[in-house]
């Protein structure tokens, strides 16, 4: 049997190279050796207020992203959260065994929320959801990044407590950190992580832009005084994460890629590099386009609604059954 992995994306503004390498470019290896669920979590964004036309655009940009990278739609499930309303009623089933006190100290609750008056409550609930969103497809394993490990620990106390106290439906999920050096930093401050809600516009790349600002974005990518071109995180973490960039996209070792720039400025570098990244994101762009206004992407989002419905539909009537709701049956 093949195990499966769940994954999800919010539609808030346009994926960065740090989304690209952290993320999508993993999940393309992994659609060949797992069973994949990619959701375009639109629930999720909602968390925040959201302008209305801004976020469809967001999803559906998303859902054409998703596909450019090379995800297939044979191999791979790709649905949007709203089109599938089992993840809206599991995630309040598992909201009713949920306790204030857990959901209270997530930390990225406490980040959202300081020092502001009126929190959406969805901010302290989301956490049920999106147990929600990986618990009904028997999820064996959830690629996150380091900030989202709080969340999917809850998620397998939750499976747990269900499985326990009404009947043991759930599969107990796994966490998939990402491979060593996927973190991207950002051009601007390389002390932080690569952000697309960052305010300043040069401190990430989006999948989308133009060669010429993709040059632009990378020459003025903060480095130091030394140079010399040589991978130290603590001393030099500018050139570190142009160096780990270069090394994931070029298929290089960091060490190789020492060699080759030894006795080179940073110049040389920095434009080799934009040409690297510009070569990456060209065939995306190319299939992007043909995506993002095509009934074909219509017709790929309605077979991923279809097939995600039928089985999270079958869980959630297990989850129903489990705790006593409705009627039972008949057959």
């Amino acid at each position: 049997m093949m195990k499966t992995i769940f994954s999800g994306i919010q539609p808030s503004g346009t994926i960065t190279l740090g989304n690209y390498i952290g993320a999508m470019k993993q999940f393309v290896e992994l659609q060949d050796e797992y069973n994949c669920y990619f959701c375009i979590v639109d629930e999720h964004a909602i968390t925040v207020p959201q302008d209305r036309l801004e976020l469809r655009k967001n999803i559906r940009s998303l859902a054409a992203l998703y596909l450019a990278v090379g995800l297939d739609p044979e191999k791979v499930t790709l649905f949007i959260q709203s089109e599938v309303p089992a993840h809206t009623e599991a995630g309040w089933i598992l909201q009713c065994i949920s306790y204030i006190g857990e959901l209270e100290r997530m930390t990225q609750f406490k980040d959202k929320s300081a020092g502001k008056e009126a929190v959406s409550a969805g901010l302290l609930t989301y956490p049920p959801l999106m147990a929600a969103d990986i618990l009904l497809y028997n999820t064996d394993l959830v690629p996150v990044g380091e900030d989202q490990k709080q969340h999917i620990e809850l998620t397998r106390d939750l499976a747990e407590r269900f499985n326990k106290k009404y009947n043991d439906i759930f599969t107990i999920p796994e966490i998939r950190l990402p491979k060593a050096g996927a973190r991207v930093m950002s051009l601007q401050d390389p002390t932080k992580k690569m952000s697309k809600s960052d305010p300043n516009s040069k401190a990430f790349i989006t999948l989308l832009d133009e060669p010429k600002l993709i040059e632009k974005k990378i020459k003025s990518a903060v480095t130091d005084s030394e140079g010399v071109i040589r991978y130290d995180r603590e001393t030099k973490p500018g050139v570190s994460n142009l160096l780990s960039i270069y090394s994931v996209l070029g298929n290089i070792s960091i060490k190789e890629l020492e060699e080759k720039y030894a006795g080179k400025g940073y110049g040389e570098f920095k434009q080799d590099l934009a040409e690297l990244i510009i070569e990456e994101l060209k065939p995306i762009q190319k299939r992007y386009a043909e995506l993002i206004d095509s009934e074909e992407l219509d017709e790929i989002l309605d077979r991923g609604a279809e097939k995600a419905n039928y089985v999270a539909n079958k869980m959630l009537q297990k989850m129903k059954n489990a705790m006593g709701l409705g009627r039972k049956r008949r057959r």
